[in-house]
């Protein structure tokens, strides 16, 4: 059995679903209430390959909400992520992907030191990430939506935003050895870990967004965006293709130009009808087929009976890994989101 941490966009999203995801007394609470709410199994899910093997999974609600970090509940925030993490382990289940931000604390506030829950010791092989496959499935999209819009790779210069996080590096390792990409922007925060970067890549240039952004026929967005930020259409080129891989995915909204085409990024759509309310709920345009690639990589691990931590610790994603992964979604059903 495979299992999905996940958490809802906002407080107000949250209150909204709440009778939808079977807890009604939760609508009208405010944040201290969902500060010490615990993980709840809020759907059960069966996902059938084109192979014709079947496997069954559950969706651990964690309760957790991007406002516990900014409202400084970093407690609140951590013991979310643990806890969904033990009720996941306690209710058998074999691997589960971290999804959205679950993955980011426990990277960031490296909760893997807190190994004990209550009366659980967790289990680590049990959990993944899921950022190989959404590494991989970004590089696709960048691969597949760039044919799509006339944008020829060995031509193109390709800015990626959170360069040296785990998704993006991955993706600049790929963008380096996979395709014939001419040039390779690298933007991040911290240049110590940018200088590194380069360094591995042998190619890439450092640069600031402001600057990037007029010089990309292609942008990837991997990084959590700046709170007021405007990114003024007259400055990018046309056409361009802006991969939104954060969460939530919100560059649509802010971005608006017939010739520039926003794509949602880390987000796969499945052959068959998957039969779960989530989906739904998170608002995905074909809650059936697409969802996020980090949630199928747990699935993916299960139809191959791989229970590991595939994607575990940061900066480890290999092409070689990637490759891999992407030869199991090609195998169960699972492709790319596209242009449409």
């Amino acid at each position: 059995m495979f299992g999905l941490i996940g958490h809802l966009t906002s407080l107000n999203h949250a209150q909204s679903v709440a009778k939808e995801l079977g807890y009604p007394e939760y609508a009208d609470q405010g944040l201290d209430f969902w500060c010490s709410a615990p993980p709840q199994i809020v759907d059960t899910i069966t996902v059938t390959s084109v192979t014709g093997q079947k496997i069954e999974g559950r969706y651990v609600e964690s309760c957790f909400l991007p406002e516990m970090l900014a409202n400084r509940r970093i407690k609140a925030a951590t013991r979310k992520i643990l806890n969904a993490m033990a009720h996941a382990q306690k209710h058998g289940i074999n691997i589960t992907a971290l999804g959205g931000f679950s993955s980011i604390i426990f990277e960031n506030f490296k909760l893997e030191q807190f190994q004990q829950v209550r009366n659980i010791k967790l289990e680590f092989e049990r959990f993944t990430t899921g950022n190989t496959h959404t590494a991989y499935i970004i590089c696709r999209q960048v691969e597949e939506a760039s044919k799509q819009l006339g944008i020829e790779l060995q031509n193109a210069t390709v800015a990626v935003c959170g360069a040296t996080g785990d998704i993006g590096s991955a993706v600049c390792r790929w963008l380096d050895t996979k395709t014939e990409v001419q040039d390779l922007l690298l933007i991040a925060r911290n240049q110590e870990r940018l200088q590194k970067l380069q360094a591995q890549l042998g190619r890439g240039k450092i640069i600031g967004m402001e600057d990037a952004f007029p010089q990309a026929d292609i942008i990837v967005w991997v990084a959590s965006m700046p709170k007021g930020m405007e990114i003024n259409p007259k400055n990018l080129k046309k056409p361009c293709l802006m991969i939104d891989g954060g969460y939530p995915k919100n560059l649509a909204t802010k971005i608006q130009h017939p010739d520039i085409h926003i794509l949602k990024g880390g987000i796969v759509e499945h052959s068959l009808d998957i039969d779960w309310k989530i989906m739904k709920i998170v608002n995905m345009e074909v809650p059936a087929r697409q969802l996020f690639a980090c949630f199928a990589e747990s699935m993916l691990l299960e139809f191959e009976k791989l229970h590991t931590n595939f994607s575990w610790g940061r900066n480890q994603i290999t092409v070689e890994k990637m490759e891999q992964i992407g030869r199991v979604s090609v195998k169960h059903g699972f492709r790319p989101l596209l242009v449409g």
